[in-house]
């Protein structure tokens, strides 16, 4: 039997790490995540993500949606756009976006992630 899964009555556990070398750019943020949901095929999977503060480079091969929870951060793409994403915002971001993800701001969110 399928059953629906609240994030909050999950017992997801909280998995820590610290990003590759060749992927910051500044600081050496510690991230959790929760992931409270994978598929059988695991393509699809969702739950929360946290970051401390630092900036790193990001290769998107899936697409995610996002609410920030908690914080603030500044995603830049390869020209240098810049998008400043902060608490009680929602987002996309495409397969293919390549650039930089700064978290000014100890970020919280909740990801939906579809990897094709």
């Amino acid at each position: 039997m399928k059953k629906i899964l609240k994030f909050d009555a999950s017992d997801a556990p909280a998995e820590e790490y610290f990003l590759a070398a060749e992927k910051l750019i500044s600081g050496n943020p510690q991230q959790t995540i929760w992931q409270h949901y994978t598929d059988p095929s695991a393509k699809f999977l969702t739950g929360i993500w946290q970051s401390e503060v630092g900036k790193w480079r990001i290769n998107y091969t899936e697409e995610e949606y996002c609410q920030i929870l908690q914080g603030s951060s500044i995603l830049t793409d390869e020209l240098g756009n810049a998008v400043t994403v902060s608490s009680g915002e929602n987002f996309v971001i495409p397969r293919g976006f390549n650039g930089t993800w700064e978290v000014v701001q100890k970020t919280r969110k909740i990801y939906v992630i579809y990897e094709a």
